[in-house]
């Protein structure tokens, strides 16, 4: 399973801070060794101010309580360091924690900035400062102060690169402290500023919507809503094109969602053409079982598949979240995959199939025969399957489909409206710069 691991592939996409929620699930899984992951994070460490975690980890790794003095030295240069931005920020986080004080500031910072100098002697050097301690404690792991601190001064920052970069740095911290209900407020702000700046150039905006899609991966597969959320963010044509320029890796997360989803997107099919575009680029189980049963129509190789799926979920830092449930530990995803991965097996080859053995589509399922007696009554019953079983015979009867000619009348013309738009524009951006000239 480690030929499928994705970690290499993203932790370049992420903050150091990010990459070890993603070593500690190697490690728990013992996919590595675990003298290599221990080295993978003291040379994590060694660009972050978390030099105490560093020492222990270190101490774990030789089995001995010394420690290179280079660690001792830049300890005490963390603290001296600490010591410094702590007085030279005092004065704003003095203020900051009177909340009758606080009361003062308004949604003009302007305003702000000319009272904070005028009432308390609290200038441009102290709003500074107060970034550089929040990033301190940021880099040393202290999370929630970095996230209260960071959000504070882009409530007094008026240079915009400056507040992006703060906001980023919130954002780490509250999925940090998985709390992901800020955390997706955070993003949906980050995006907004992302699709809207004028960037220097467009390379760079693309290389920001991928940094943003990596992020999001710990929010998306944490919260309650995140499996339909990932859908509208990397299936948009900008993000969906950037994942296939620079990052088709992310096709993985992207399918796992749309599998997932108790409700059938329209966007499904358009998206099996994209995973059938990337073959080249980048495949893995579950990509590929898309591709077997929706566009190869290879059942076979499609049962192989699920069953490689089912490693891949367990042994990815996002998709094999456990949780306890009594005396048991379950991979919740895992199980909805599937279930739904069976799903749309069985509803593609009952498709092209008027007559079905029971036995030929319980072995196709990976699943006994009264197991697959029992899941097709439970699809029929739930109307998600048009048939009946014949139960003499051993059979599933598929009931005829016809197309309803409404429907496809919707489907053809539903994106019509969005085409004209972008016609008008185009037209629009023509006759502006024939005008210019």
């Amino acid at each position: 399973m480690a030929n499928y691991d994705l970690t290499p592939r993203i932790a370049p996409h992420l903050d150091r801070h990010l990459v070890f929620p993603l070593l500690e699930f190697l490690q728990e899984r013992e996919m590595y060794s675990e003298a290599q992951l221990l080295k993978n994070k003291i040379e994590l460490l060694s660009k972050t101010n978390m030099v105490d975690y560093a020492m222990d980890i270190h101490k774990s790794l030789y089995h001995t309580d010394d420690v290179p003095q280079e660690m001792v030295d830049r300890r005490v240069e963390v603290v001296a360091r600490l010591k410094s931005l702590e007085e030279g920020a005092a004065p704003l986080v003095s203020f900051l924690q009177n909340e009758d004080k606080v009361q003062e500031l308004r949604a003009d910072k302007q305003y702000n900035l000319q009272m904070l100098n005028e009432r308390y002697q609290i200038g441009p050097e102290q709003i500074e400062a107060l970034y550089q301690y929040a990033k301190f404690q940021f880099e040393c792991g202290n999370y929630s102060g970095a996230a209260d601190f960071l959000y504070q001064y882009r409530a007094l920052c008026t240079n915009s690169e400056r507040s992006l970069s703060a906001l980023w740095g919130k954002l780490a911290a509250e999925i940090l402290m998985q709390n992901w209900d800020i955390a997706l407020e955070e993003l949906n702000r980050l995006k907004e500023i992302i699709d809207s700046k004028a960037f220097p150039s467009p390379l760079n905006q693309v290389q920001c919507r991928i940094w943003l899609m990596h992020w999001s991966l710990f929010i998306f597969f944490n919260h309650d809503n995140g499996r339909t959320q990932i859908i509208d963010l990397f299936n948009q044509d900008k993000y969906l094109n950037a994942i296939q320029t620079n990052a088709p890796h992310l096709l993985r997360y992207l399918a796992t969602a749309f599998i997932v989803n108790k409700r059938r997107r329209p966007q499904f099919k358009d998206f099996v053409k994209v995973i059938q575009q990337e073959q080249c680029s980048y495949k893995d189980p579950i990509t590929e079982f898309l591709a077997c049963v929706y566009v190869n129509y290879d059942f076979d190789m499609a049962q192989q598949k699920l069953r490689e799926c089912e490693e891949v979920i367990l042994n990815d830092p996002f998709l094999g979240k456990r949780v306890e449930e009594g005396n048991y530990t379950t991979v919740p995803l895992r199980d909805e995959f599937l279930e739904n991965a069976r799903l749309f097996m069985c509803e593609t080859y009952c498709r092209i199939h008027q007559r079905i053995d029971m036995r030929v589509l319980a072995e196709k399922l990976n699943l006994s025969y009264e197991e697959a007696e029992r899941w097709i009554v439970t699809l029929i019953r739930s109307s998600k399957l048009d048939a009946k079983i014949d139960s003499k015979l051993g059979t599933i009867v598929m009931e005829p489909n016809y197309p309803n000619v409404y429907e496809q009348l919707i489907d053809h013309t539903k994106a019509l409206s969005g085409r004209t738009y972008k016609l008008v524009g185009q037209l629009l951006e023509q006759g502006q710069a024939q005008t210019a000239r």
